[in-house]
C-alpha cells in the first residue's frame, strides 16, 4: 500500500506520480518474473503474489489520478 504521505506527494506532483507508477511497474514485473521462474515455498510465493496484487491496485490508484489531471 502507498503510504499517506506519499499519495498526498502523488496528487499534488505529476512528475513523482509518473515516477512511482514507473517504479511500480518495473517491480511488477520484475515480481512476476520471479514467481515464474522461481522454485521457492509456497509460503514465500504467496506472499510475492499478495504483494503484486497490492502494487498492482496501488497502480491503479495513480492511473485513476492521472486521468483527472
Amino acid at each position: 500500500m502507498i503510504d499517506n504521505y506519499t499519495l498526498e506527494q502523488c496528487r499534488k506532483d505529476r512528475e513523482i506520480r509518473l515516477l512511482k507508477i514507473k517504479n511500480l511497474d518495473h517491480a511488477i514485473e520484475q515480481s512476476e518474473t520471479m514467481i515464474a521462474e522461481s522454485q521457492m515455498e509456497e509460503n514465500a510465493l504467496i506472499f510475492l503474489r499478495r504483494k503484486v496484487a497490492e502494487s498492482m491496485q496501488d497502480l491503479e490508484v495513480l492511473y485513476l489520478m492521472n486521468a483527472q489531471d
